[in-house]
């Protein structure tokens, strides 16, 4: 062995001695390279043709013509849009088996991981499912142990959203627990939500409000059905901030005026409220979407600022069905596509300040999606029930979550079964 490398070392002085530098093979630099497709991403005003390359659950590099050499896994993504991993920002997903507590730890909910990726989630945030009270149990035993990334906004209920009685008890409506409980999570709670009060009463927005303004988060409100009616007029210039959020915008419910009237106009306080930085935001759902309101207030230029799905049973074999179904009603309402991704990617990052997610850009965690665009005749329902034909389609190929292939519809990062070694 010793004369070996006795003669190694010789062999090596002699070519280094000739100017003959032996090639040394070099480990690829990254994880996974995704080359090829049309890269969206708003955030760093882009919309070209881009590859994308992944380290350690981190954006490496993005630029045209990485060598597919340089990464131990490649997708190849030519024909396909690629985005930054999708944000619903209005979910319900603290799920369980208790059938009396709505969607607070009930049946009503559910789990995130088998809705998200399959159409290019890689975070979601709930929207009151838990209050101050029992936020920690939605903690424990569903964003802990869920891939998708939650995140929520907390009841301005203490009990969170129960249903029935416990949604109309003004005395556990409390800012200063809601607010403790957003500053005990930043960047977990992200927001405040106020929703299903019937009462003639203000006090659930104001005390969301307030609760949000000591924890420097937002609020979301779903709006309507109060005895008398509330002004929504009031509520988009008096009491919410800027910032806030007002979901189901392009709702017709009982008791709350429609943002688009009779004459098929936006009311004027509709736009003055966006003018002074209130969010409008989708929120689809089973009953709060109507073409009847989007298609006029679209032709007005009134999109919405985010896109969401307000994902329950109740919504997600109905009309809504899921993210990509609601992002594919707007490309057929002429919305342009960048659009469409900066409202379901950097835009809601934005609204809940966390900037972090929602782009590209090297250093950001790896939230990937690749979608295709599919040419057809399909028809797509609103909560009336009615119908709009179109004739786009988005379908998701490909989901990475932290650097991670967390969802491939046609197995686009995997290598052909014949290349495959075999297993001893």
């Amino acid at each position: 062995m010793q004369k070996l490398n006795r003669l190694l070392d010789t062999l090596l002085l002699a070519m280094l001695t000739a100017g003959v530098v032996p090639a040394i093979a070099q480990a690829p630099q990254y994880d996974l390279l995704v080359r090829g497709g049309r890269l969206i991403d708003p955030r760093n005003g882009i919309d070209g043709l881009r590859d994308v390359a992944i380290k350690e659950g981190k954006i490496a590099r993005v630029a045209e013509g990485i060598p597919a050499s340089e990464a131990r896994h490649v997708v190849d993504a030519t024909g396909l849009i690629v985005t930054p991993g999708l944000i619903d920002i209005h979910a319900h997903v603290f799920y369980g088996t208790d059938p009396d507590t709505y969607l607070s730890g009930g049946v009503s909910a559910v789990a995130p991981d088998g809705f998200t990726f399959r159409v290019g989630v890689t975070t979601v945030v709930d929207v009151g499912g838990a209050g101050w009270r029992n936020f920690d149990q939605f903690k424990t035993l569903v964003i802990d142990h869920s891939k998708t990334r939650v995140l929520a906004m907390v009841n301005i209920v203490g009990a969170g959203m129960r249903g029935g009685p416990a949604e109309q008890n003004l005395a556990d409506m409390e800012a200063e627990p809601t607010a403790k409980c957003a500053r005990q999570y930043p960047g977990l709670v992200v927001g405040v939500k106020v929703a299903h009060y019937a009462g003639p009463e203000w006090d659930p927005v104001d005390r969301a409000v307030e609760a949000g303004r000591i924890a420097g988060v937002p609020i979301m409100i779903d709006f309507g059905g109060h005895t008398p009616p509330l002004s929504l007029e009031d509520l988009l210039l008096k009491h919410l901030r800027p910032g806030d959020i007002f979901t189901h915008v392009y709702a017709h419910v009982r008791g709350r005026i429609p943002v688009v009237d009779e004459q098929n106009h936006l009311r004027p306080y509709v736009i003055a409220a966006r003018k002074r930085g209130v969010i409008f935001d989708v929120g689809h759902g089973g009953g709060s979407f109507l073409f009847r309101q989007a298609i006029p207030a679209l032709r007005e230029g009134f999109p919405p600022d985010t896109i969401s799905t307000d994902l329950h049973t109740g919504s997600m074999n109905a009309g809504m069905k899921d993210m990509l179904n609601v992002m594919s009603k707007f490309l057929n309402m002429g919305m342009p596509l960048p659009d469409i991704i900066e409202k379901s990617t950097w835009k809601p990052a934005q609204v809940i300040h966390r900037t972090d997610l929602g782009h590209l850009s090297e250093g950001a965690p790896a939230d990937l999606a690749v979608f295709r665009v599919r040419d057809g005749t399909f028809g797509y329902i609103d909560t009336a029930p009615g119908k709009l034909m179109g004739r786009m389609k988005l379908e998701c190929e490909l989901t990475v979550r932290d650097g991670k292939v967390a969802w491939d519809t046609n197995g686009i990062s995997y290598p052909r079964w014949e290349d495959v070694p075999p297993r001893n």
